[in-house]
Order: structure tokens, then C-alpha cells, then sequence
């Protein structure tokens, strides 16, 4: 018999291999308009920073189809309801949303996306094929209804100030005992709006060798029990992860949860100095994350024709180059065969200068998991601000 957790994973796999009968296979591409429209843009999980150059490139393109981009960013917690009270007026101005695992959830729990896969599945020819691999995995979590843009293989990393801490911590049990011994020196920010916060919470039930790391309802009992004694000495919890690495680069905190790209970009930047070192925990696991693009339902036919087309333009090789970026989601790209050298030269530079030669041996000699599903995401979520951290979050 199988379990919650074994029913979700079957549905997971029904999904992503394109069987769900109730879905059209091949639906007709609605036409362009005739003449150019504004398509607005939300960006709920900083990916406009590896995707906005290649987004204006598809408007130099196609002048006939778009007259100009709009972009907005939110708090990714904010993006279900704006996007449903915009249904609710049947009046949805936003044309895509870039996303991560949150956002992606949120609206997947409440019915807010306009399946794509296998609806419109001729804009994306051989997506699963075209995918590095653990992108592909990731694209199995969309239940059809986002397309993954970009990826990385995450965390959870720690990141601390050698000069302040000599000794960091290599294991969970480490890692608390530094910080009862240091009250308030290491942070990490709300798990439901931080990707390292996120990537750090998924990431513990494999250290602590929790029963089942997929079910935070059922299977986290360590990891919950670990979190409220990690509370007792952990100032606050910021709102995003910039906060966190602002207090290091500050010295007001000495260790951090980060990951590959939140590592590499606000040194980058100067907010945390070049010095700052990562390392991992004992038993360690990467827990992968991506973006995607994801559709409101409720958009005009001739609206959704130039989104798809966007969206496939994006997930071209010369187009994904630019998801280097400064290292903001080390690597970044999706799809394969895309190198640094295809990159713009100020990511290269950037890369070169700021990037771990580790990181290439992290990343061969560690699993890689997938994160949450949607259901399980929204749980793990709730039950963090219930019981962790609802007090003590600014």
C-alpha cells in the first residue's frame, strides 16, 4: 500500500511523463497579435538579474510583436494572492511570472497557472532532452504548468568570516553547539521568501538522517525537534536573504545558510567581503532549485501566443549564456552544452575572480535531490512559521 508520500510521487511521475489523460495533447498556438503589444513581467525570485538581457533581446527580435517589456518585482508570499485578485476581477495584467519552487506551489495548491505541457508542447521540442539533467528532474516538480528557465544545485552551504570563526562548524550537531556557544552569531532568513533559508530547512532532514526527507508532516521529526533548539539562539529571522548577508558582511553575524550563487554574487557586489569562506555538513546532500516560468490562466489568446514564444526563445543556448550572471545562481543555466565562455565577458570576469574551483568537486561527489513538491513545499512552509519561527521573524 502506498503511503501519502509514495501517492504524491506517483502522481509526480504521471506528471511529468505527460500521461494525465484530462490534458489536451498538442492544443492549437493561439496567433500573434497584429500589432505589438506591452508584456508585463513579475519577478518574484531575483531572476530577472540572469534573464532580463536575453528578454529585451527577444524584443529587439521582434519589434512586430512586442512594443516593451514592463518588470515588477514582489515578495514571492505575495504572488498567489495578487494574481488571484486579479482572476477574481477577471482582469489579469500580468503576462508572466518568473518564479522559484515557492511561488511555483503557491499557485500550483490553488489553481492560479494555465497548464502548458503537453497542452502547447510543439513551442518546446524535445524540453525533457535539451535539459542538463538535474534540470530536468526539477521540471518534473512544475506539474506541467511552468517551464524551468534556470538551475542550480543550491545548498545548503554554510558561509562564514574566517577571521572570526577559526573552527566552523563540519557537522549538524557542530553547527549547534557553535551557536549556543555564540548566541546570535549565526542567521538564516524565513524559509517561505529565502532560497538559501529554503535550501537550509530541506536540506536538514538528510543530515540529520530524518525518516523521510519528501514528508515534513510525517518524516521531519528530527529536523523539527532540531530547528526549536537552533531557535533558543538565533536573534530573528530577516524577511529575505539579503538581510543575512548584509549583518555578515556587517560582522554583526558570523556564519550564515547560503548557497553556490548567494555565495559567489554579494562578494561580487562588495556586501560580503572576498574573504568570506563556505563549507559543508557532515552527510551532506544538495537540495537543487530553479526558476520557472509560469502563466496566470485568464490571458488574452493573442497575449499568451507572444509569452510562449518568449518563453521558448529564452531556453536557446545564446539566450541561456547570460544566466551566468555575476554568479548570482552559480552556474544558471538549464539547458545543455552552455558554457562560461559563451557568456558575456563582465560574467566571466566576475566568475573567474569570485567563483570556487571547489564547487565543480561539490558538485560531482554529492547527491543531488530534488526540493519539496508543491504540497509538501506549502507544508513544510506553514509549519515552520507555526513552529519555528513565527515570533522571531521581522
Amino acid at each position: 500500500m502506498l503511503t501519502g508520500t509514495g501517492r504524491r510521487m506517483v502522481l509526480a511521475g504521471l506528471m511529468s511523463a505527460g500521461v494525465l489523460a484530462a490534458m489536451p495533447a498538442g492544443a492549437q498556438v493561439p496567433a500573434f497579435p497584429k500589432d505589438p503589444v506591452t508584456i508585463n513581467v513579475i519577478d518574484v525570485a531575483g531572476n530577472l538579474a540572469l534573464t532580463q538581457k536575453a528578454i529585451e533581446n527577444y524584443r529587439k527580435a521582434n519589434p512586430n510583436r512586442v512594443a516593451r517589456f514592463t518588470f515588477t518585482k514582489a515578495p514571492a508570499p505575495e504572488l498567489a494572492g495578487k494574481v488571484k485578485a486579479q482572476q477574481n476581477a477577471g482582469r489579469v495584467d500580468i503576462d508572466l511570472v518568473l518564479t522559484g519552487t515557492d511561488g511555483l506551489a503557491a499557485g500550483i495548491e490553488q489553481g492560479l497557472w494555465q497548464p502548458l505541457l503537453p497542452t502547447y508542447a510543439e513551442k518546446f521540442p524535445n524540453l525533457e532532452a535539451s535539459y542538463l539533467p538535474a534540470a530536468a528532474k526539477m521540471q518534473t516538480l512544475a506539474a506541467n504548468q511552468g517551464i524551468v528557465v534556470t538551475y542550480y544545485p543550491s545548498g545548503p552551504l554554510l558561509e562564514y568570516a574566517p577571521e572570526r570563526v577559526k573552527t566552523p562548524p563540519k557537522s549538524a550537531e557542530e553547527l549547534l553547539a557553535y551557536c549556543k556557544a555564540n548566541p546570535g552569531k549565526f542567521m538564516y532568513a524565513r524559509p517561505a521568501n529565502s532560497g538559501p533559508g529554503r535550501t537550509f530547512l530541506m536540506g536538514l532532514p538528510y543530515l540529520l538522517g530524518d525518516k523521510d526527507p519528501k514528508d515534513p508532516v510525517n518524516g521531519w521529526e528530527k529536523t523539527w525537534a532540531y530547528l526549536k533548539e537552533l531557535n533558543s539562539c538565533i536573534e530573528y529571522y530577516p524577511s529575505g536573504t539579503t538581510a543575512t548577508m548584509k549583518e555578515l558582511g556587517e560582522g554583526s553575524r558570523d556564519v550564515i545558510a547560503t548557497t553556490t550563487g548567494w555565495d559567489i554574487n554579494p562578494r561580487v557586489l562588495g556586501t560580503v567581503p572576498k574573504s568570506a569562506q563556505v563549507g559543508t555538513l557532515k552527510g551532506f546532500h544538495w537540495v537543487a532549485d530553479a526558476h520557472y516560468m509560469v502563466v496566470p490562466k485568464g490571458l488574452a489568446p493573442e497575449r499568451l501566443a507572444v509569452v510562449l514564444d518568449l518563453m521558448a526563445f529564452l531556453l536557446k543556448p545564446e539566450q541561456q549564456a547570460y544566466a551566468y550572471d555575476e554568479g548570482y545562481f552559480y552556474p544558471g543555466p538549464a539547458v545543455k552544452d552552455v558554457t562560461l565562455a559563451m557568456a558575456p565577458a563582465d560574467s566571466q570576469a566576475a566568475i573567474k575572480e569570485y567563483g570556487r574551483p571547489e564547487y565543480e568537486q561539490l558538485i560531482a561527489d554529492n547527491p543531488i535531490e530534488l526540493p519539496l513538491d508543491a504540497k509538501g513545499l506549502v507544508d513544510a512552509f506553514r509549519l515552520w512559521d507555526e513552529r519555528v519561527g513565527a515570533a522571531k521573524t521581522k
